[in-house]
């Protein structure tokens, strides 16, 4: 119901090596290095608001327009000296809006036209390989990475404090913890809505950095069948006159050889779904599904998240708003004193995805202990938690 995807399928990927010394299987889904294109498109099946199937040169067409259009963004960010809303910049189709939303997770008119694509137009910040579906999900990676590790769960962090070269981090039944240093890597959502207290207050540059990235917002409506009913692609669209009514479902089928489908839902749509009570969103999803395959039948049991309502997300991952400051990410990374920031919302080059989060927090740990080390006489930390 979380992360699913490793973008970038490459040994530069910071991931790569762990996964692949746990033999963990990797679904690839598109050898396209694109921001927007994690399927290839001959895995494209889309349907209109009326359950009929468009045609897949039609298909082809638009996606071919919808790069020259993107392409044409270039010129237009180059003639303004502000930054502006993608969806004012240009009219586009609309289901490729609604992957761009999917992307980012957020809608397009909250979406900088500067920087959507800040790190696929640096080159050396593109990962190559493509995308690669996990197919057991991250949760062996998590695992083996929290091994030997003393990690207390149930322990929401109220507040932290800053007192004589000590953290107390306090949490919400009574108890708190004393260390020297900390990392903070809660959720960006968790940080805007100042669920933890500062004390002292967190300076202005840092608030700042904190208030000037958005929080897009994902959900998925996974639904288990007792048989497959659809075609064999990766991806089954719905197209419709707003990429609000937009949608698609991932067949993990092709993948994992289990009939299930999982409905996505992005941005403003997201939120909306989470109003529903989660059969209602089901009944939602399926009432599509029974347009485009009069045949299917009801799921067998059925899975929604509400990331954008969970107090310990609010929202899915980080996304670049209009306006923003060239440098919010490196702020949002940068110490306050002996409290360290990390998380995929800390990650310079590659914000939103795992390997983002995971190579930001090597980055805080090395900080970390660089500032122990010192504090220390240089000690060896080695065998120290």
């Amino acid at each position: 119901m979380g992360a699913s995807w490793l973008h970038g399928v490459c040994n530069e990927n910071s991931l790569a090596p762990l996964i692949r010394g746990l033999g963990l299987s990797l679904y690839r889904t598109s050898g396209d290095n694109s921001v927007l294109c994690d399927h290839d498109l001959e895995s494209y099946a889309l349907f209109d608001m009326d359950g009929r199937q468009v045609p897949q040169q039609l298909v082809n067409e638009v996606q071919e327009n919808f790069k020259r259009i993107l392409k044409e963004t270039e010129k237009v960010r180059d003639e303004h000296a502000t930054d502006m809303q993608v969806g004012l910049a240009y009219e586009v189709l609309q289901w490729y809006i609604c992957r761009m939303e999917a992307w980012f997770a957020a809608d397009a008119n909250m979406i900088s036209l500067k920087s959507w694509d800040q790190a696929s137009s640096l080159s050396e910040h593109v990962l190559s390989g493509g995308h690669g579906l996990m197919v057991q999900g991250y949760h062996p990676l998590i695992k083996a990475l929290s091994k030997g590790i003393d990690i207390r769960l149930n322990h929401r962090v109220k507040k932290i404090s800053q007192l004589y070269d000590k953290v107390v981090v306090s949490v919400d039944d009574g108890t708190y913890f004393i260390a020297d240093a900390a990392i903070v890597t809660v959720p960006l959502g968790v940080l805007k809505a100042n669920l933890i207290e500062f004390e002292p207050r967190l300076p202005e540059w840092k608030l700042s950095a904190i208030s000037d990235l958005g929080v897009g917002n994902e959900n998925k409506i996974s639904l288990l069948f007792d048989q497959v009913f659809w075609p064999n692609v990766e991806l089954l669209g719905i197209v419709a006159p707003t990429s609000y009514a937009c949608g698609y479902f991932l067949n993990l089928h092709k993948a994992t050889g289990n009939p299930i489908l999982v409905y996505m839902a992005a941005g403003t749509f997201a939120n909306d779904l989470e109003e529903l009570s989660d059969r209602e969103a089901a009944n939602f999803v399926m009432m599509h599904l029974k347009r485009m395959f009069p045949n299917a039948t009801e799921p067998i049991q059925y899975l929604v998240s509400h990331w954008g309502a969970d107090p310990d997300s609010l929202g899915a991952y980080s996304c670049d708003l209009v306006g923003k400051p060239i440098d919010v990410y490196e702020k949002l990374q940068a110490p306050v004193g002996n409290l360290y920031f990390a998380g995929e919302a800390a990650s310079i080059d590659h914000s939103g995805s795992v390997h983002g989060a995971y190579s930001a927090g090597i980055i805080a740990a090395k900080e970390c202990r660089k500032h122990l080390l010192e504090k220390n006489n240089n000690l060896d930390l080695s065998s120290s938690s």
